[in-house]
């Protein structure tokens, strides 16, 4: 076990926790845990992806997510995540942005979410869940992530898109390209796979983009885009970044944690029961699973000039990692933080979504999406048990599951 610096040290973080091990093994809990105790701020002088300091504790996350004047997450500064621009090829998506430029084009984006369209959505969110559902094999197992959570996810998504579902491996495999932070793409043959991938997403999605450009406008987000001022004239590395982003937070984060579900109500059984006897709890229990879970792991910032943070000196230009699924088991915050627990009072004070002017535009509909899916498992009395270990994804970005072999049985 490492040991905790003098007050007059440099607080040197003797974790990696970039490393793929920690989430694939999923051993990522006590590293940590360790450093919110006695490092809430350190700097790791060495790492795959270069120095960079760790910001782990709930409070702190908020505080730098808040000054985006200190902390930038423009693109020109460096990343959103822990990697540095694939082959210097900047994509400069809007939360890769500051204001004004960030409010401009999230304003475009914002409207497909409000509460209008979340009425219309969450009737199809629940037409699709029980779709799904009323498909698999009970009784028998199957893989849990290829059957219910990439299509649950990846429909509502077309849906937004308006494209049809039958293009759905093509969104996921650029889906997996574009959310590729991982120590082992830290090479030129990934890096350039990776500039084929997002050109031939950036070929599909312009052909959809002229065909918006010549109707009238609609509410799907491709319509929303090109005909604004803040979207409608974007470059090809900002129609590629924000096409990505737009696939993956539409589709990553809601998918590991609608995975994460069945991992939790099988660790916690007793949390089933309390959702059996009380079905409304299935509202917090969404909110619960994504703290639990924390589909996305960390976002970066980088600074803009000298700073300071919880006494550490932190010259400009450095690379600043938030790790939310360090600050969702934040003891301070979250009592008995480890456990799922679907009565939990603040659940909703997580930092899964990110805090301030980038927390998630989508958020509201990822729990639309889980909170369907769980009052329907709890209605057909489902109880999900896996059938053997889960497979998890190698990358210190998004945190989940690439595989989880499980079997339905009625109750």
């Amino acid at each position: 076990m490492a040991s905790a610096p003098s007050a007059r040290d440099k607080a040197l973080n003797p974790y990696d926790v970039s490393v793929n091990a920690l989430y694939t093994e999923d051993k990522w809990r006590e590293p940590f845990a360790w450093l919110r105790a006695n490092m809430p701020v350190s700097l790791r002088e060495e790492s795959p992806f270069g120095a960079y300091w760790s910001v782990v504790t709930h409070d702190l996350i908020q505080k730098v997510e808040l000054d985006t004047e200190t902390y930038s997450s423009s693109w020109d500064r460096g990343n959103i995540t822990i990697a540095d621009n694939v082959n210097d090829n900047p994509f400069p998506n809007f939360i890769a942005m500051d204001p004004p430029v960030h409010t401009a084009q999230r304003k475009v984006i914002a409207p497909a979410f409000g509460p209008s369209q979340m009425v219309k959505l969450e009737k199809l969110v629940r037409e699709r869940v029980t779709q799904l559902l009323d498909a698999l094999p009970v009784g028998e197992t199957f893989d849990w992530v290829d059957s219910v959570s990439i299509p649950m996810t990846l429909g509502m998504l077309l849906i937004l898109f308006d494209m049809p579902f039958e293009e759905w491996p093509d969104i996921k495999r650029w889906s997996d390209w574009g959310s590729g932070v991982s120590e082992d793409n830290l090479n030129d043959d990934y890096r350039a796979e990776f500039l084929v991938q997002m050109g031939q997403m950036l070929e599909r999605f312009d052909r959809e983009l002229e065909a918006r450009r010549k109707e009238a406008p609609r509410d799907d987000l491709l319509s929303r885009m090109v005909h604004s001022e803040a979207m409608g004239n974007l470059t090809p590395p900002e129609r590629i970044a924000n096409i990505a982003l737009l696939i993956v937070g539409g589709n990553d984060t809601t998918r590991n944690s609608m995975s994460g579900l069945v991992e939790a109500l099988h660790k916690y059984p007793d949390q089933l029961e309390k959702l059996r006897a009380d079905p409304k709890l299935a509202v917090n229990a969404a909110q619960e699973i994504i703290r639990w879970q924390s589909p996305v792991t960390h976002m970066r910032r980088t600074t803009t000039r000298d700073t300071e943070l919880a006494g550490q000196l932190i010259p400009e230009g450095s690379k600043v990692v938030l790790w939310y699924i360090s600050g969702n088991r934040d003891e301070t915050v979250f009592r008995d933080a480890e456990r799922f627990d679907v009565t939990r009072e603040n659940a909703r004070r997580h930092v899964a979504f990110g805090h301030g002017i980038h927390r998630c535009v989508g958020a509201r509909l990822a729990e639309v999406q889980i909170t369907a899916l769980i009052e329907e498992v709890v209605a057909r009395r489902w109880r999900i048990v896996p059938q053997a270990a889960p497979t998890r994804l190698a990358s210190p970005f998004l945190h989940g599951f690439t595989a989880m072999p499980v079997k339905i049985e009625i109750d």
